[in-house]
C-alpha cells in the first residue's frame, strides 16, 4: 500500500457530524470533492482554518462559497516570529522570507483583525504558541501575536482556536492573564488528564484528532475519558494526524468517523451518542 494512496471511505455515520479543524488548501482534492466525500459519510459541516494571512483569505472566501464551511483566520503561532525575525530558509510555504519586524506583525494582524469581523468568519485561530518549533528568540513574537489574537476573538464575538504544542502552562498562563474569550477551543488537544480538568473547569473545548488512535498516545485517551461530553470536538487537521490504520498517509475530512469511532471506545459511549453530542458542541463552539 503506498504511502501517499488516499485511505478508503470509511463506514458511513448515522448521525451527522462536523470536522472542527480542517485545512482544506492543503489537500489534494478539490474544495467539492474534498465536501462530497465528507457528506458521503455523513461529515456534513467542516471549519477550515487559516494560518498566516494568505490561508485566511482563502478560508474566508471558502466559507463564502460554500453554506457548510465555516472559516478560522489567524496567524500560526510560527508565523508570527518569521514575520518579525524573518525565515531565511523558507520553512513555511511562502519561502524564505526576510524580517518584517514589529511593524509586518502588526500589518499582518490589522488584516486578520478585518477577516474575522466577516460573518463566515466563525473562529480566530489557530493561534497560540507551539515551544516545538520555536527556540527562544521568537518567544515574545509569538505571545504578543497570541495575545492580539485573543483581543480579536473578544472584539468580534468569535471562537479562540488554540494551538498548543508543548506549551501548557504558558498558553493557560497567557489565556488567565488576558482573559480568554467566551468559547475558546483547544485544537488538536495533546495535554493530559490534569490538563483536561482544568480546561474543563474553564469551560474550553477540547478537540481531539487522529492522533487519540495513536497506540503511544494513552495520556490523551485518559484526557479524552475525563472530558466532559458537552466540550469534546472532533477533528482532522487534514492533511496531518491521520487515524491508525492509515497514520502517514494523507487525511481528509471523510475520515473523521474513523477517529470518532474510537473516541467513542474511550468514552464507553455508543458512536451515535458521541456523533450527536459532538456536533452540537462544534455548533455552539463556533456559534453558527
Amino acid at each position: 500500500m503506498s504511502r501517499t494512496e488516499a485511505p478508503p471511505l470509511p463506514e458511513p455515520l448515522r448521525v451527522p457530524v462536523a470536522d472542527s479543524h480542517t485545512h482544506l488548501d492543503m489537500q489534494d482534492a478539490t474544495v467539492e470533492e474534498g465536501l462530497a466525500r465528507a457528506a458521503a459519510v455523513n461529515v456534513t459541516t467542516v471549519i477550515q482554518v487559516g494560518c498566516d494571512v494568505a490561508g485566511s483569505r482563502w478560508a474566508a472566501e471558502t466559507a463564502a462559497a460554500h453554506a457548510n464551511v465555516h472559516a478560522a483566520v489567524a496567524l500560526h503561532p510560527n508565523e508570527a516570529p518569521r514575520i518579525v525575525h524573518g525565515d531565511p530558509e523558507g520553512r513555511s510555504r511562502q519561502g524564505a522570507r526576510e524580517a518584517g519586524g514589529e511593524a509586518a506583525l502588526h500589518e499582518a494582524l490589522a488584516e486578520i483583525d478585518a477577516l474575522a469581523a466577516l460573518d463566515h468568519v466563525r473562529g480566530v485561530g489557530e493561534t497560540g504558541l507551539d515551544h516545538f518549533r520555536t527556540g527562544p528568540e521568537g518567544m515574545a513574537a509569538q505571545e504578543e501575536s497570541f495575545r492580539a489574537h485573543i483581543e480579536i476573538a473578544k472584539r468580534h464575538g468569535k471562537a479562540l482556536v488554540i494551538h498548543d504544542r508543548e506549551a501548557h502552562a504558558d498558553v493557560l498562563r497567557v489565556l488567565a492573564d488576558a482573559g480568554a474569550p467566551e468559547r475558546t477551543v483547544f485544537h488538536c488537544y495533546s495535554g493530559d488528564a490534569d490538563m483536561a480538568r482544568i480546561c474543563a473547569d474553564a469551560g474550553y473545548f477540547m478537540s481531539f484528532a487522529g492522533n487519540v488512535t495513536f497506540k503511544n498516545a494513552q495520556p490523551l485517551r485518559d484526557a479524552l475519558a475525563v472530558a466532559p461530553m458537552e466540550l469534546v470536538l472532533v477533528e482532522t487537521d487534514a492533511p496531518f494526524l491521520t487515524p491508525a490504520p492509515y497514520r502517514g498517509r494523507p487525511n481528509a475530512p471523510y475520515l473523521i468517523p474513523v477517529t470518532l469511532r474510537a473516541m467513542a471506545a474511550v468514552k464507553g459511549v455508543h458512536e451515535d451518542t458521541l456523533a450527536s453530542a459532538v456536533f452540537d458542541n462544534t455548533a455552539r463552539a463556533f456559534d453558527y
